[in-house]
């Protein structure tokens, strides 16, 4: 019975997921068609599924309208750089919507849980975050924030399938290990957070992620809620016909073929 409805609840999720994507096509088509910009952040606790989230939001759609952005530790040249810096780069023109997977909010996670910056630094930057926020939606620029949360027994559990299953210990990092030891550190700066940040120009969305299908889905939804965008047709190209081939006989390439290791067509 239990195989049977993970096969019902999986293939609602499928189902579900789809409508989704193609809501997610009408939605880059109308950001197109009107020079739409949006920034989207994902944040939340480690291991809660912010990823898989974002592949199933980019999966289906344009690298070039959806475009995300992870950015790596800064350098020692970054460092130096006023902190906004690193991101404004990569803000989107007309017609694009950017995903930040992590943002200039890791300044009041990670680097302050961590010691990556100085007090003062972090002081600063929950003072003036508001500010720049604002100034990102007077420009017109539509800011959606995202906070992806799980409990301490979820976190655990997947934090454990890192560990034992070879195709997960790539993401498992010593970052991930300190962030399961310093849950209540962390509580304490999402919730300092959320107290300096969350603005009716930038407000704060918490997705309840300790399912991640159920999160995935409810993401996708409360995204397209935030555009006020419409369905425009799409005006169906007849596919040409082949030109003819005049003589054209195809050498014998058949040395360069990958060896056939998987055949499903038999």
């Amino acid at each position: 019975m239990k195989d049977k409805k993970k096969k019902e609840l999986n293939k609602r999720y499928e189902k579900e997921l789809y409508k989704l994507q193609v809501e997610l096509n009408y939605l880059q088509r109308w950001v197109q068609a009107t020079g739409d910009r949006a920034i989207i952040l994902f944040e939340g606790r480690d291991s809660a599924g912010k990823g898989g989230a974002i592949k199933r939001i980019t999966e289906r759609v344009s690298p070039r309208v959806f475009r995300t952005v992870a950015l790596p530790a800064p350098t020692e040249r970054e460092k130096t750089q006023v902190y906004a810096q690193r991101w404004i780069p990569h803000f989107p023109a007309a017609g694009e919507v950017v995903l930040f997977d992590r943002s200039w909010y890791s300044r009041a996670g990670v680097e302050h849980v961590m010691g990556f910056c100085s007090e003062e630094e972090y002081r600063r930057f929950l003072a003036t975050v508001s500010a720049f926020e604002k100034a990102i939606v007077d420009e017109g620029v539509r800011l959606i924030k995202l906070w992806f949360e799980i409990d301490k027994a979820t976190q655990t559990k997947r934090f454990k399938a890192r560990i034992d299953d070879p195709r997960k210990q790539w993401k498992l990092s010593p970052m991930d290990l300190e962030s399961h030891r310093r849950w209540y550190d962390y509580s304490r700066a999402r919730d300092a957070m959320f107290e300096a940040s969350h603005s009716p120009h930038a407000p704060w969305h918490i997705i309840d992620a300790n399912d991640k299908k159920s999160a995935r889905l409810n993401a996708i939804a409360f995204i397209l809620s935030q555009f006020p965008y419409e369905h425009i047709k799409f005006d169906k190209p007849k596919l040409p016909k082949r030109q003819k081939s005049d003589g054209y006989v195809s050498p014998d390439w058949s040395s360069l073929y990958v060896p056939k290791v998987y055949d499903f067509t038999r």
